[in-house]
C-alpha cells in the first residue's frame, strides 16, 4: 500500500461498508500510529488518552478488519500482511484498487464504496445516503418548539461548521429571548442522524462542572458494557452533539463579560480541551454573553466558531401577521425599530393591539422616541450584569447622537484608555454594543433600544 492516505482510506471504505459509519478519530489514530511503527503508549500519548483505551478500541478494530479480510490480524502482522499482499493498479476514476490478491469481490466493493463516498460528499447533508441508525437522544431540558421564525442562512452557518469542517466547540450568544435556544432546537432536528449521541442540559441552576461530567457520563454509558473514563473519551470514540444552554449563569455579574464564578472556572479549561482536543463530537453554548477565552480559540481555519444571532429580518413579518397588525407597508420600520428580535416584537405587537386596535400607523405617528413598556424587565436583567466600568461607558454611549470613534475617550472620563477599551470590548460580548463601518474606521453605538431605557434609568441604575 503506498501510504498511510490510502491506508486509511482502504480501512474508512471497508469499516463503511460493515456498519454504515465511517472510521473514528481515535480507530485514525491507531492505524496511523501502527502503520508508523509506532507502539501503544505512543499512540496514546499522541492521542492524550490512556494506553488501555488504545488497547481496547485496538483490539475491537482488528477484528473488524479480521473478519473482512478474513485474516487473523494484530498490530504486530498489521502491515506486513497488507504489503505482502498488496498489488496497486490504477481503476478508472476512483483512485487505487487496493489488495487485489485478497479477494476480487473485496475489490470490486472498494471501488463501489470510493464511488459511493464520492456521491455523498458532494450531496446535501441530510441526503439519505448520509443517514446512520437512531442516535441516543436526551434533550428533556431543551425548550419546546412551539414556533420558529425562518433562520436558513444561519443554520447553513451551523450545519456547515459541524458536518463539513467538524468544527468542536461553536458558541451561539446574543441578547435573551432573541433565538439562541430555538435554532439549536431546529438544528438538532435537521442533523440528528449524524451523530451517535445528543444531550441538552441548562445551567441555569449553576451546575458544577464535576456534576455536569458525571451527568453526561452516565448518559453515554447507558449503552455500553464497559463506561468510558472521561466525557472527552466519548467525544473521541463516538459522534456526540452537545448542547449547553444558559452559560451565562455560570459568569459573574458585575465583572466584565465571560467572566467565571468562583468553583466554576474549570468550565473553561474543559471548553479549550474541547477546542484543541482531536475527536469527533461538537460542543455548542448558548449563552447571553461570549466567554472571554473563546476570541483566542476560535478562527477561519480552526475548529471553534462564533456565531453572534441577531434579530430576524423581513422574517419577523410573520410575527406581526399572527398578532393580527394592519398597515402592513410600515411592517418593515416597526421591524428595524426594534431589531428584528422576535420577543420584543411579540410584546410590542401585543401592546399595538391593546392600544391602538392593531393600526402600525398610528403607534409609529405617536412616538417621539422608542416605546418601551413591557420590554423594560428584558433590558434590566440584561443590564444589572454589568460592571461599574462598562455601566459609565454605556451611559456616555447612549447620551450620544451618533457612533463613535473610541480612540477618542470622553474628555471628562475618569477611566485610562485600557479600562474604556476593555469595556467597549465587554459591552460588545454582551451584545449591548455594536460596531459600524465609517470609512476605515470602525465606531460604536449603544444597541437602539436599550439607548432610551440607559438614559431613563441611569440614576438607579449607575450609582
Amino acid at each position: 500500500m503506498k501510504n498511510i492516505e490510502d491506508v486509511l482510506h482502504w480501512a474508512d471504505n471497508l469499516i463503511f461498508n460493515d456498519t454504515g459509519k465511517h472510521l473514528t478519530s481515535i480507530q485514525e489514530a491507531i492505524l496511523t500510529g501502527v502503520w508508523q511503527r509506532q507502539k501503544y503508549p505512543q499512540i496514546a500519548k499522541d492521542y492524550n488518552c490512556s494506553e488501555s483505551h488504545i488497547k481496547k478500541e485496538a483490539a475491537k478494530l482488528w477484528e473488524k478488519l479480521g473478519e473482512k479480510l478474513g485474516e487473523d490480524l494484530n498490530k504486530f502482522n498489521f502491515r506486513s500482511k497488507l504489503e505482502k499482499k498488496n498489488r496497486v493498479s490504477q481503476v478508472s476514476h476512483s483512485g487505487d484498487c487496493l489488495l487485489q490478491e485478497i479477494d476480487i469481490n473485496i475489490c470490486n466493493q472498494f471501488i463501489q464504496n470510493i464511488n459511493d463516498r464520492q456521491t455523498r460528499s458532494h450531496s446535501h447533508p441530510d441526503s439519505p445516503q448520509t443517514k446512520t441508525q437512531s442516535p441516543i437522544i436526551d434533550i428533556a431540558d431543551a425548550p419546546e418548539l412551539t414556533c420558529y421564525y425562518d433562520r436558513t442562512s444561519e443554520l447553513s452557518t451551523l450545519k456547515q461548521w459541524i458536518l463539513q469542517r467538524r468544527t468542536r466547540l461553536i458558541t451561539i450568544y446574543g441578547l435573551s429571548e432573541i433565538g439562541k435556544s430555538a435554532i439549536a432546537v431546529k438544528l438538532i432536528e435537521q442533523i440528528q442522524t449524524q451523530f451517535d449521541y445528543i444531550i441538552w442540559r441548562s445551567l441555569s441552576n449553576n451546575t458544577t462542572l464535576s456534576a455536569l461530567q458525571t451527568d453526561l457520563k452516565q448518559f453515554f454509558s447507558r449503552s455500553q458494557q464497559t463506561p468510558l473514563p472521561t466525557v472527552i473519551d466519548y467525544f473521541r470514540s463516538y459522534r456526540c452533539l452537545v448542547i449547553l444552554d444558559d452559560v451565562q449563569n455560570i459568569f459573574r455579574s458585575g465583572q466584565f463579560a465571560g467572566q467565571y464564578l468562583a468553583g466554576y472556572e474549570d468550565y473553561g479549561k474543559l471548553f479549550k480541551q474541547i477546542a484543541t482536543s482531536s475527536h469527533q463530537s461538537c460542543l455548542i453554548l448558548l449563552s447571553w454573553e461570549k466567554p472571554r477565552e473563546i476570541t483566542t480559540l476560535e478562527g477561519e481555519n480552526r475548529p471553534t466558531r462564533t456565531l453572534h444571532l441577531k434579530g430576524l429580518g423581513e422574517q419577523a413579518e410573520e410575527i406581526l401577521r399572527e398578532k393580527g397588525l394592519t398597515d402592513e407597508e410600515q411592517w418593515s420600520e416597526l421591524i428595524t425599530l426594534y431589531q428584528g428580535h422576535p420577543c420584543w416584537l411579540n410584546i410590542i405587537a401585543s401592546t399595538i393591539q391593546d392600544l391602538f386596535n392593531g393600526s402600525v400607523s398610528l403607534f409609529l405617528a405617536e412616538q417621539n422616541e422608542i416605546f418601551l413598556g413591557d420590554l423594560e424587565p428584558l433590558l434590566e436583567s440584561h443590564l444589572e450584569r454589568l460592571s461599574e466600568i462598562e455601566k459609565q461607558v454605556s451611559y456616555w454611549l447612549a447620551s450620544q447622537d451618533e457612533a463613535v470613534d473610541i480612540s477618542q475617550q470622553p474628555a471628562d472620563s475618569t477611566l485610562s484608555k485600557s479600562e474604556f477599551w476593555q469595556a467597549i470590548q465587554s459591552l460588545g460580548r454582551r451584545g449591548l454594543v455594536e460596531k459600524v463601518q465609517v470609512g476605515t474606521r470602525s465606531h460604536f453605538h449603544i444597541n437602539p433600544v436599550f439607548k432610551p431605557y440607559i438614559q431613563s434609568k441611569s440614576n438607579l441604575l449607575f450609582d
